[in-house]
């Protein structure tokens, strides 16, 4: 309010000071007289101003008409001027919509238009860097591979858009299946871009698919440099990149680099049970059965597992079955109660004949949670005392549609696998497998039914026997069907494949 005020007064003062200027003018005697071409002109103070105001702007608009002159001629001559400016600005205003209008229509799924919009952009603005790639991504929407190749090819020509192009071109390489150049791509694009995390992820995978761990080793390294890792999980990881290592020298028949390699896997993460059986193994091998005891030890603690309790076994492969169950109730003694812990206790006793001590370490696991191994090592705890064969057949006949427990699963797609990798077969996603219970009730286990065998040790043929001895009473309650009794016979040393559809 006060500040328009101040406006109108000033506005008032200076039309006070006209006013008063031209009056005085008027009244004001005498003038100027001019003489030009023997003529004389006499003006009066007021004319004076007027004329020098005229001559004034006079003046401006010469100005102004020279310099519009000299843009015209600069303009024809091919030089930047005001003109060329007013139409480059045209130019751009128009390209800058269209490319607008080809992001709205590339997010609204229009292919064909959002190519359409980016060549009218890129005739307005000739600036490809931003064209090209939506002319890119809708040439691959709409199903133009070549074109939409040809394009990422112009990026890699432009240092400011060749790792857009790298990248494009691998997303299209892995679609068509080809991941040897994909991962020559990815790698290419890591080296511009190490901190670009999708291109980290990509590039460990291809490199765990084609088996290069050394190489994914370095790439996780980076993603924990870079902080897209978190410290434990590159430390998982960097330990299952070591176990592959390991798996790959051993098949290569190293067994020094194949020791060295697992046991720094199992530094890395005790926990992981395939590192620690490898561990474990290389210390055998050694002749280090005390450093081989202690990391299964370790390991137990942390997972149990039917293979480190085969490891364990193969510490001290002469015993006597009674020396083996007091060694292994020094392994199981921090967890007796798990439920491969008490498995494990009743095959033992089983293996020693003990079969009452082997029906307590079982206790009602059969009962709460009943697998295919515990049912079976019912039926041999049954059949180790005596008990009548409709007995022994109805814990196997219970067996054959019980499911066969943890396993080896991935987390992302549930896939079985009937040993642990490094990277799932289905999926090909890296340290996703863990030892629990499929979703699928028919699910199969290829490693804790072979337990009783590995265990027993000296004892084998024993435990080969009673194998046979059940297969025959399986095929007496099902009328001799051969495929059933090679199912029934995995859950007692073997692992055949499962019937389609069991008898009830």
């Amino acid at each position: 309010m006060l500040w328009s005020l101040l406006k109108i007064l000033a506005f008032v003062a200076v039309i006070a000071g006209l006013t008063y200027g031209s009056v005085h003018l008027l009244e004001s005697d005498g003038g100027v007289m001019i003489t030009f071409a023997g003529s004389e002109y006499s003006l009066s103070p007021f004319e004076v101003v007027l004329a020098l105001i005229a001559l004034v702007v006079l003046v401006w608009v010469a100005i102004k008409l020279v310099a519009l002159l000299v843009a015209v001629l600069k303009f024809l001559n091919g030089d930047e001027t005001a003109i060329s400016r007013y139409f480059d600005r045209n130019r751009e205003r128009k390209g800058y919509q269209a490319l607008s209008e080809g992001l709205m229509a590339l997010a609204s799924g229009e292919g064909r238009a959002a190519m359409e919009k980016a060549r009218r952009a890129e005739r307005y603005l000739k600036q490809p860097e931003l064209t090209n790639l939506i002319t890119a991504q809708a040439a691959e929407m709409s199903g133009d591979k070549r074109k939409a190749e040809e394009v990422y090819k112009t990026l890699l020509e432009d240092k400011r858009t060749r790792f857009v192009g790298v990248r494009g071109l691998m997303k299209q390489k892995l679609t068509e299946g080809k991941t040897d150049v994909a991962l020559k791509l990815a790698e290419t694009a890591f080296a511009l871009k190490p901190r670009h995390e999708e291109v980290q992820d990509m590039l460990l995978r291809l490199q765990t698919d084609a088996k290069d761990w050394s190489g994914a080793r370095g790439t996780l390294n980076a993603k924990l440099k870079h902080g897209s890792l978190p410290r434990d999980v590159h430390r998982r990881r960097d330990a299952v990149l070591a176990l592959g290592e390991a798996r790959d020298v051993m098949e290569e028949g190293s067994s020094i680099e194949m020791r060295e390699r697992a046991i720094e896997a199992n530094r890395l993460s005790p926990d992981l049970v395939p590192a620690a059986v490898m561990a474990a193994r290389g210390y055998i091998e050694q002749g280090k059965p005390r450093n081989a005891t202690r990391l299964l030890k370790k390991a137990w603690d942390a997972q149990a597992h039917p293979d480190l309790a085969a490891a364990f076994a193969e510490i001290a492969p002469d015993e006597t079955p009674a020396e083996r169950i007091k060694r292994f109730k020094a392994l199981i003694k921090a967890n007796p109660d798990h439920p491969e812990a008490r498995m494990l206790m009743a095959e033992l006793n089983i293996a020693a004949e003990d079969f009452p001590e082997a029906r307590r370490a079982l206790g009602d696991l059969y009962e709460n949670d009943p697998t295919q191994r515990s049912l079976t090592i019912m039926a041999a705890i049954e059949r180790g005392e005596g008990a009548k064969d409709a007995v022994i057949k109805g814990f196997l006949a219970k067996a054959l549609t019980s499911p066969r427990g943890p396993q080896w699963v991935c987390s992302n797609c549930n896939n079985i696998h009937a040993e642990w990798v490094p990277t799932c077969e289905n999926c090909h996603h890296f340290d996703t497998l863990s030892w629990t219970a499929p979703p699928e009730a028919e699910a199969r286990s290829g490693t804790g039914v072979e337990m009783l065998p590995l265990i027993v040790g000296a004892l084998e043929d024993q435990a080969e026997e009673m194998s046979e001895a059940v297969d025959e009473d399986v095929a007496d309650s099902i009328g001799g069907d051969d495929e059933v009794i090679e199912a029934t016979a995995t859950d007692v040393g073997e692992t055949e494949e499962k019937p389609d559809s069991p008898p009830k």
